[in-house]
């Protein structure tokens, strides 16, 4: 850590931290289980699938692992950016969360890139415990494509919500200047 960095941990007191306590999430979790709930709703009138077709597809695309991690760590960045955004903050407070918030996003790429590596070794493991012949090749790539869809698909959403998360909060950070110029 540098020396600029310890000097804003040390601006912030307790009371600056208060600010995670629950009763401030609750209205954030809110508002994400109501965006959550109409992006469902969005994507299943667009897919015309029935939400349980739609939630078992998301599972066999991204598995468990991949979804448990990645929530957190969006709502993360979406709490950070909430409070950057807060007028009433003051600088290390502000510059707190956006670091945060930065970190979040890094912990969404880390984790896309990791599962896509993940999703491609299970694939060769699979591949290579089964014998390929002419009469199990089809099944054989059948495996072997939904392992690296998993893959692939970690990457297509984890690097792209990364990418957005450190724009807003780097936006986010600079507006604050451009209103007082």
């Amino acid at each position: 850590m540098n020396a600029a960095n310890t000097d804003i941990v040390t601006e912030i007191s307790e009371k600056d931290i208060s600010i995670i306590r629950v009763e401030k999430l609750i209205p954030i979790i809110f508002k994400m289980l109501g965006a959550s709930a109409i992006l469902l709703a969005l994507a299943s009138y667009m897919t015309n699938m029935t939400l349980i077709d739609l939630l078992t597809y998301v599972e066999q695309v991204f598995s468990y692992g991949f979804l448990v991690l990645f929530f957190p760590l969006i709502l993360c960045a979406t709490y950070a950016l909430a409070l950057v955004n807060k007028r009433h903050l003051g600088e290390a407070q502000r510059t707190f969360w956006f670091e945060v918030g930065q970190q979040a996003a890094n912990g969404m790429s880390t984790l896309a890139l990791t599962f896509t590596l993940l999703g491609i070794s299970v694939g060769i493991g699979t591949l290579s415990k089964q014998s390929l012949t002419p009469d199990t090749v089809n099944e054989v790539i059948g495996v072997l494509t939904q392992q690296f869809s998993m893959a692939f698909m970690t990457t297509v959403v984890g690097l792209p919500a990364a990418t957005l998360c450190r724009a807003l909060l780097s936006i986010s950070m600079v507006r604050p200047q451009l209103r007082s110029n």
